[in-house]
């Protein structure tokens, strides 16, 4: 047994061990001053540091090697193991000379699964999908919380699993939002495998192709969420790539396939019956009865009744559900919910249009959802779509998209796409490289265009870094756009409403 395989504790002896952390963001700042707790020996390599987490490290003593991915510094070769960011691509120079050196690459998932007992073991809720991690993570979290554990949801979605772990207050339990490319490296078996009490995969469509290589390659990235899950194994019945996930998937004897749907839920799942949530999987009598959850009008407040909406969470339910949550909490934990920024956030009503912000549709499976919620729309669209198609967007909503405005430096395929599917809709380009006046010129547009009872609906399935720093950034543009107009509108009264 080599030296890693005994590393499976906080308690094990990490002492000295030479490690090569590449890239110093939030996950590779957390492993870095981690492996320091530990003892082992860290060089941290990047191609940028800022100056904060710079002067950290001078005083944790961790030499920085700033090098570009052209570059080779010693500390990787040499080094026994190596953490990689999870943005890193698998052919990215570094990790392509770790791994002809034969050296180890871990992610910080990995590294969290095996020192998770330094103060107590919690266990460990797996949430992916292409769409929806984030509330789904948030809302199970949630829940739980609402049935006297203590939980935290971390991972993808902000806080890194490795400050959760050394958090000496402990936790029942940890809902983990994974990435695709958090999944793409972990291993299946052996010590550095997870073992999760649950996991659930929300939805598959095309996405991160350029990192992954191919369609297959992602799709079994996501899948290695159900791997190794002990109680519940969470799908999408409405989505088959969801369920052939969970019927290939090597799961620990006995756990149970829990499926939901916006439909009538067969015995072992959640779902609707009329406007009522349901849960059929987790009582006895579930062959003949169902217990209700929550109502839409539950959902409404949280801005939670939309169908994709729906389906987070009934997901999460079935999470906090399959750990032993009551139908109870999990009503109560719906009804003091509420949504993060920028996931179809009501910005404002002028004059009685609504202006809606989910720049977090970074890609067209995510505006399929947002835009499915609304009857009538002038849609914002555009930006790096990463190879993403937009026309079967177009195509399947032509009928509720009243006009269109696109933004951002790929709009050709938003132009080719209503060209060919949706001719007759009006399409305004926004052109201008000033990130300063795109949201503002955009909205001007979409106003033109809409009118009582229409949404302007900021659904951008695209990704922001061409004109915006992120998404949040898109948002609040879009957002003081808006208030902008409101505030110097017409002199009839009218001001908009933001939302509570």
């Amino acid at each position: 047994m080599g030296r890693l395989d005994t590393l499976t504790s906080w308690h094990s002896d990490w002492a000295g061990l030479r490690v090569a952390v590449l890239g110093l963001g939030v996950t590779g700042f957390a492993a870095t001053d981690t492996l320091v707790e530990l003892g082992a020996s860290v060089t941290v390599v990047a191609e940028r540091v800022d100056d904060e987490r710079r002067t950290i490290l001078g005083v944790l003593a961790v030499p920085i090697v700033e090098a570009g991915a052209d570059e080779l510094p010693a500390a990787i070769t040499e080094a026994e193991l190596v953490i990689a960011s999870p943005g890193l691509r698998p052919d990215h120079p570094w990790l392509v000379a770790a791994a002809d050196g034969g050296i180890p690459v871990w992610g910080d998932i990995e590294l969290a699964w095996r020192v998770r007992d330094k103060v107590e073991a919690a266990e460990w809720i797996l949430v992916t999908g292409t769409n929806g991690k984030t509330t789904t993570t948030q809302l199970a979290a949630h829940m739980l919380r609402e049935a006297g554990l203590r939980v935290a949801p971390v991972g993808n979605i902000g806080t890194p699993v490795l400050d959760a772990v050394r958090d000496p207050a402990g936790f029942d339990v940890l809902v983990v939002e994974l990435s695709s490319f958090q999944l793409h490296g972990l291993p299946t078996t052996g010590p550095g495998a997870l073992w999760p009490h649950s996991a659930a995969v929300l939805n598959v469509d095309d996405d991160h192709i350029d990192w992954h290589g191919s369609a297959d390659a992602y799709r079994a990235a996501k899948a290695k969420v159900y791997t190794n899950a002990r109680v519940a194994a969470v799908y999408n019945v409405e989505d088959p790539v969801t369920m052939a996930m969970v019927e290939e998937a090597e799961v620990v004897e006995g756990c149970r396939a829990i499926g939901f749907s916006l439909g009538i839920p067969g015995p072992s799942d959640l779902g609707m019956v009329e406007d009522v949530l349901v849960d059929r999987a987790f009582l006895d009598a579930r062959h003949a009865q169902a217990l209700e959850l929550a109502s839409l009008a539950d959902l409404e407040p949280a801005g939670l009744r939309s169908p994709h909406m729906t389906r987070n969470v009934l997901a999460a339910a079935a999470l906090a559900r399959a750990f032993g949550a009551e139908p109870a909490d999990v009503r109560d934990a719906i009804r003091s919910f509420r949504l993060d920024r920028h996931r179809t956030e009501l910005v404002a009503e002028l004059e009685g249009v609504r202006f809606v912000d989910d720049s977090k549709a970074t890609n067209p499976h995510a505006a399929e959802g947002s835009l499915s919620a609304f009857d009538r729309v002038v849609w914002i669209v555009g930006g790096l779509f990463k190879g993403a198609d937009v026309a079967p967007l177009v195509e399947r909503h032509a009928q509720r998209i009243v006009a269109a405005v696109a933004i951002g430096v790929e709009r050709a395929p938003v132009r080719e796409a209503f060209a060919r599917h949706a001719p007759g809709i009006p399409l305004v380009e926004v052109d201008t490289a000033d990130t300063g006046a795109v949201m503002r010129l955009a909205v001007e547009a979409a106003v033109e265009h809409a009118a009582p009872g229409v949404t302007v609906l900021l659904a951008p399935a695209a990704a922001s870094m061409d004109q915006f720093k992120d998404y949040a950034e898109r948002g609040d543009r879009f957002a003081e756009a808006v208030r902008e107009r409101g505030a110097h509108g017409d002199d009839d009264g009218s001001r908009d409403r933001p939302r509570d």
